[in-house]
């Protein structure tokens, strides 16, 4: 790639807002796929050692900070106050990511709560979209996520999410807490001692704590 179209490719990706696919990237310098390909492995290796990587996600190519320098960005963006999602909404842009596509009615099942609101707070983030129609009674709409939600999470595709398991705890953990859940329900009484039984103690000679005792008789 000559001088000129390698200070084009640099000029696309400093000011994209988005990653630009390498098939667009060819056609805007008017070079195979291939070319495209090789110079941006170049690219990426020129990076090696500055405070930016040339990374590939969403299916295209983006300049974003070196996660070495994640806490100062951390810092600069914390400094900005941005808005987060709760944590309503960050349990259901997973549903979606991991179950997509789906339709309101299930997140809600799986929530076990309305989630109208928060699914309209995702799309207006750009987070997630309207990708389908169930074919079923009502025509139901069912929800994706989009190219913002993978570029916000550093992936190239859905497929690089990590696997549902890593986050399921396994039989014995999930036998063990089910055990303490049950034992902690209704508490048990323990059972009397035999010896105890025979030979009361104060207490239970003169009735239990919180009983009226008979008063002692006065001499006349």
């Amino acid at each position: 790639m000559d001088t000129e179209r390698r200070r084009a490719l640099e000029a696309v990706l400093m000011v994209t807002t988005e990653p630009v696919p390498p098939q667009l990237l060819a056609q805007l310098l008017e070079i195979s796929l291939a070319g495209v390909e090789a110079a941006l492995a170049d690219l990426a290796e020129q990076c090696a050692g500055r405070g930016f990587v040339l990374e590939r996600v969403a299916g295209g190519y983006r300049f974003a900070s070196h996660p070495d320098c994640a806490p100062y960005v951390e810092r600069f963006v914390l400094a900005r106050e941005p808005t987060r999602l709760s944590g309503a909404a960050l349990e259901t842009l997973g549903i979606i990511a991991y179950k997509q596509p789906v339709s309101r009615a299930q997140i809600a099942a799986i929530r076990g709560v309305n989630v109208d609101g928060v699914v309209r707070t995702l799309q207006r983030r750009g987070l997630v979209c309207e990708v389908a129609r169930d074919p079923g009674p009502g025509n139901a709409v069912l929800f994706g996520t989009t190219g913002l939600f993978l570029e916000g999470l550093g992936l190239d595709s859905l497929s690089d999410l990590p696997p549902l398991g890593d986050f399921v705890p396994d039989a014995e953990v999930t036998e063990a807490l089910d055990a303490s859940l049950r034992s902690g329900e209704r508490p048990r009484q323990a059972p009397v001692p035999e010896e105890a039984a025979d030979h009361p103690g104060p207490e239970s000679a003169g009735g239990g704590p919180g009983e009226e005792q008979p008063a002692p008789d006065r001499p006349a």
